[in-house]
């Protein structure tokens, strides 16, 4: 089994909804079983790479991630690790804000790594793009954590080309990797690309040219919110539109007439695109993230009037 299609795309896992409760400061044995159970989930199906953030579920979700890898000899091993930084939550009367500053990163990477229980991570990735960033002070920064064995390979998310650009003209060390929020229902990523010239594209909000800036310069590109909260797959959500309703049930009818499911269906439709998308599952439920097996085969059989029929029905307008 495979979590990779041919364009270069895979499947990673995402650990925001490990650890419990976002306002809980605490977590339990519980916690960690279930992160266990998310994790062996993700494994089963062929995924190797789980994406953290120091602020998913305030911490946690790096703690019972490191309690699950401290109880598994060998699991560290297995499988690679890639962290974010740079979002400094509200607290205290602070308001939230990013810091991208070379002792905010050296202090949330080490803080990181502590909470994880391992010496590196595989991948470190630039949250947000800070407006105070000096590139000079990231260099320092990720130079330093390179050269402690900290760090082996840097990525951003939400980042435009140009940002990624202007960073990388300090940096010794190439960007690997830009996280965006991609699926068929937040799909600007792929509107704006049809819409040059046009107001709509203007409004679509998405930096037009960013996907082909990665794919020319071979980084990655990472989908968060790739099932799209289970708009299209059965999760209970208020008035779902038209739109969702057609969508839900062509997804349901392309899984059927290929043997697969339409959380694979839907994670294929984003793997089809030549750029090599690497959806990101955020799913605690194992047989959520189960049900996502085959993605990768789902977009190998999917065709150009398949995919083009899925994006028409999510807009909810015919092609421009």
């Amino acid at each position: 089994m495979t979590a990779q299609n041919n364009n270069g795309g895979r499947l990673i896992y995402g650990c925001m909804g490990l650890g419990g409760d976002w306002d809980s400061p605490d977590y339990g044995p519980g916690d960690v079983d279930a992160a266990a159970a998310a994790i062996e989930a993700a494994r089963g199906i062929g995924i190797t790479l789980f994406d953290h953030a120091d602020i998913y579920t305030r911490g946690k979700a790096e703690s019972v991630f490191g309690d699950v890898l401290a109880a598994s000899p060998g699991l560290r091993e297995q499988i690679q690790l890639q962290g974010k930084c740079g979002i400094s939550l509200a607290e205290g009367g602070v308001p939230g804000h990013y810091n991208l500053s070379r002792e905010a990163i050296l202090e949330r990477v080490n803080a990181s790594l502590q909470r994880l229980r391992t010496d590196y991570l595989d991948i470190l990735l630039l949250h947000r793009p800070d407006p105070l960033l000096e590139p000079s002070e990231v260099a320092a920064a990720v130079g330093q954590l390179m050269a402690e064995g900290k760090v082996r390979a840097l990525g951003v998310s939400n980042m435009s080309a140009a940002q990624i650009d202007y960073l990388q003209d300090a940096l010794e060390t190439p960007i690997v990797a830009n996280q965006l929020e991609m699926s068929l229902h937040k799909a600007a990523w792929v509107e704006s690309s049809v819409l040059v010239n046009r107001q709509e594209g203007f409004d679509a909000g998405f930096p037009h040219g960013t996907i082909e800036h990665c794919v020319r310069k071979g980084i990655e590109l990472q989908a968060y919110g790739s099932l799209a909260q289970g708009r299209y797959t059965g999760a209970p959500y208020a008035s779902p539109t038209a739109a969702d309703r057609e969508t839900a049930g062509l997804l349901a009818r392309f899984a059927e007439d290929n043997g697969t499911t339409p959380e694979a269906a839907l994670l294929g439709w984003l793997m089809k695109h030549p750029a090599g998308i690497s959806p990101v599952v955020g799913s605690s439920r194992p047989e959520r993230i189960a049900a996502c097996a085959g993605a990768a085969e789902a977009a190998t059989s999917m065709s150009r009037i398949e995919w083009y029929s899925l994006w028409t029905a999510a807009r909810g307008a015919a092609m421009p």
